[in-house]
């Protein structure tokens, strides 16, 4: 099957020419277009989604699952990890249990979970009395109770070194957020192995010019893929281009997405966000990232994080998860395994 397009984002460079898929994976690209429209581009990555389209994945059946996931592909989402927020142990538990293997949607690489490791002066909107410090044992039991593949915590907090090394050690993804951390004690967490940070400058220490923080230590390293929220309030736009010019290759972008009307709590602190990842893409590109990097940001550095070396990327061989853009980056069409997913 021909897709009819007239170009393709291959390894971060467009290809002119078509591309050829059979049996769920690319065969060829390059080839001759003469009536071709549209970019093929890798599908995208979603590493923190806390509900969308009205589900909450703290409450989500099967069927939820299903709703969200085919909703997320109409925003070029193919993959995507759910999210939970810090909540008491029997919550977490029931909701990893419900994280189901395979989805009709976009596909579910694993669970993320936001705590409950986290500092307890940058919570944000997360619950205080559910807020935990590093437990060994209680780690265990969420990892048992579902398909955790990301874990934000908090490295300034005593024994979060030891969660660490565990996390890793069974190739479980760690970020940093929701942190008070100096440079120093991100930097210590970072020697570890630790290469990304969650929704960098949202809930974290402030970057001070004697006291930079974790924000300061993950722009400085070249070795830290920082996430950003780029839906035009939990960044101001200068902000955002400072990240961009200080970490251009190693931004992933996230949605952050709730159910949460306007992403916001009854007294103004941020939730979350409503923004999709493809307006995202469109802002990160109005920065100034070329159309290569706003999509890669998107796609192969997010499935850098999590370790998937095959998804976020567009090759021969490769599984068929592709996303065709319109030169107005709009989402023209889907595909998951080679399978058209839009209507």
């Amino acid at each position: 099957m021909r897709l009819g397009v007239d170009a393709a984002l291959v390894d971060g460079r467009i290809v002119p020419g078509d591309v050829e898929i059979a049996d769920g994976h690319v065969v060829g690209y390059g080839l001759a277009s003469p009536d071709g429209r549209g970019l093929a581009a890798p599908g995208f990555i979603d590493l923190q989604v806390n509900g969308f389209a009205g589900i909450d994945f703290f409450e989500a059946d099967r069927d939820g699952y299903r709703r969200a996931g085919e909703a997320l592909l109409g925003t070029g989402v193919t993959a995507y990890l759910p999210t939970f927020i810090t909540a008491p142990e029997e919550r977490l538990v029931a909701a990893l249990r419900e994280v189901p293997a395979e989805n009709e949607g976009a596909r579910i690489l694993g669970a993320h979970l936001e705590g409950p490791f986290l500092s307890p002066t940058r919570l944000g909107a997360h619950p205080t009395a559910a807020q935990r410090d590093p437990d060994g044992a209680l780690l265990e039991r969420l990892l048992a109770a579902g398909p955790v593949r990301l874990v934000t915590l908090a490295p300034e907090l005593p024994g979060a070194h030891d969660l660490i090394r565990t996390l890793l050690r069974r190739e479980i993804a760690v970020s940093f957020g929701h942190s008070d951390a100096t440079a120093d004690e991100a930097n210590a967490g970072f020697d570890l192995g630790v290469h990304t940070v969650t929704h960098l400058f949202n809930a974290m220490r402030p970057f001070h010019h004697r006291d930079p923080g974790i924000a300061g230590a993950a722009l400085a390293r070249d070795d830290v893929v920082v996430q950003v929220i780029l839906d035009g309030v939990h960044l101001a736009p200068e902000t955002a281009t400072v990240v961009w010019r200080a970490a251009k290759g190693r931004v992933a972008l996230v949605t952050d997405t709730t159910t949460t009307p306007g992403g916001r709590t009854a007294d103004g602190v941020l939730t979350g966000s409503t923004v999709t990842m493809i307006e995202a893409v469109r802002n990160l590109h109005a920065l100034g990232a070329s159309l290569e990097e706003a999509v890669l940001a998107a796609s192969e550095i997010p499935a850098r994080v999590i370790g998937e070396p095959t998804a976020g990327r567009l090759g021969v061989g490769l599984p068929a998860d592709v996303v065709v853009l319109t030169d107005e980056l709009e989402v023209e069409r889907v595909l998951v395994d080679g399978a058209d997913r839009l209507p």
